[in-house]
Parts: C-alpha cells; sequence; structure tokens
C-alpha cells in the first residue's frame, strides 16, 4: 500500500490524519517540523506527503522548493491560508494540491486517492527509462544517452550499464555481471569483464567528463555512491 508522509505540528490534526489513514491500510510516516520531514525526505522516498506550512525550523514553503528540486513526488498542501493568493503561490512552487483547514476528512481522502492514482499512471509510463543524474537508460531500445546525447554501446556493454541503473546502489561480483551481460555460468574471466567495464567508463568520461562506476576491491564494481547522493 502506499506510503504518506504527514508533515504537521500540531499534534490533534496529526493524530487524526494518522488514525484516519491508517485505517484506510496506508502505510503512514510522521514528520512534526521542516527539519525533521527534510532529514526524512533525504533518507527515504515516499509515495505521497501532506504538508502544512506553518512549520518550525523550516517553514512549508521552504521544505516544498527543496523537495520540488530533487522530486515529483506528489504534495497535497494542507492550511488555514484560505486566500488566492495563498493557494496560487504554493501551487506555482509545485504543489499538486491545496486543502484549507479545518477539512473534511472524506475530501481529503478523495484528494489522495486522485493524486496516488495519478502518480501510479505517470510511473507506468516513465518505467520505460531509468534516469540517474542526466544518464538515461531506454528500456526499451537498450539505448543510452546523456543530456539528449547518445552514447554509443554495444549490446553487453548496454547489458551491464542496465545492471548497474536499476539497482544503483549494490555492488556486483564479477559473476554477477557475466550472467547479466552473457547469460551463461562464469567460468572466472576477469579479463573481459575488466575490458567490458573499462570500455563503458571511457565511453562515459568522454561523454559526461565524470567517472561513474566505482572499483570496490576484492569485490566487483557499482555505480559510484556520489551519482546517488541527494
Amino acid at each position: 500500500m502506499a506510503e504518506i508522509l504527514i508533515v504537521e505540528d500540531n499534534p490533534d490534526i496529526h493524530s487524526m490524519l494518522t488514525e484516519s489513514l491508517t485505517k484506510q491500510s496506508y502505510q503512514v510516516s510522521s514528520a512534526y517540523s521542516g527539519t525533521e520531514a527534510k532529514m526524512m525526505l533525504e533518507m527515504n522516498k515516499y509515495d505521497l506527503i501532506l504538508l502544512d506550512l506553518m512549520l518550525p525550523g523550516m517553514s512549508g514553503e521552504e521544505l516544498l522548493q527543496h523537495f520540488r528540486q530533487k522530486t515529483l513526488t506528489p504534495v497535497i498542501v494542507m492550511s488555514a491560508k484560505g486566500s488566492i493568493e495563498s493557494k496560487v503561490d504554493v501551487l506555482e512552487m509545485g504543489a499538486n494540491d491545496y486543502v484549507v483547514k479545518p477539512f473534511d476528512l472524506r475530501e481529503l481522502t478523495a484528494r489522495i486517492q486522485v493524486q496516488l492514482n495519478q502518480q501510479h499512471g505517470e510511473t507506468r509510463e516513465e518505467s520505460q527509462t531509468l534516469d540517474i543524474q542526466g544518464l538515461v537508460f531506454d528500456l526499451d531500445n537498450k539505448s543510452l544517452s546523456y543530456q539528449d546525447e547518445e552514447i554509443n554501446l554495444t549490446r553487453k556493454e548496454a547489458k551491464i550499464i542496465e545492471l548497474f541503473l536499476k539497482h544503483p546502489k549494490k555492488i556486483f561480483t564479477k559473476e554477477e555481471i557475466y550472467q547479466q551481460a552473457w547469460d551463461d555460468y562464469y567460468m572466472g574471466d576477469d579479463k573481459t569483464i575488466n575490458v567490458h567495464v573499462s570500455n563503458i567508463r571511457k565511453k562515459l568520461l568522454d561523454q559526461t567528463g565524470e567517472e561513474w562506476i566505482e572499483t570496490v576491491w576484492g569485490v566487483g564494481f557499482r555505480l559510484d555512491p556520489k551519482k546517488i547522493e541527494d
């Protein structure tokens, strides 16, 4: 079920939302300040965020702007500010929806469901590509590009980089890489693996000016952790 982050410093409202959403089988995480929410958003991914504006530590507006630089996860703002100007300002910052306090739980639930339905539809459409820091792999035609410039790869190179981009935090042994790219039992052919990884590294460096693949000595290879840091 979808996981929702509630960012609200009013304990009564927070408790009411948590109880209602939990009863509807949503997974609920809680933050009571903007600073706490920022930390949680940097460590975890959520399907939707319910965001109050008047928060201690970091305002909801600041948090929304910071968050929108990193992801398009739906955000529903909850605020006592009911003016048109307030709504327009927050929506222009990147909020997906805006409800005025006090709100009806049934209405909020319906708005949550609309956003999740739209998000799931977008996810299905976008699932045909892998994108990390502008390095985009098209799963349909097995092509790689950076800032819309194609990087020419052999079929086996494409299989290897696909493996790294699908699992950016995993360290892959040479055996795992060989089985993915050659679809065969690994016979300890380190030279073949090293040559292909070296070729990928060079092509990525030539195109992007940066290193993308890290050697983990005694284990294997992985995507450079700096590429997946927020």
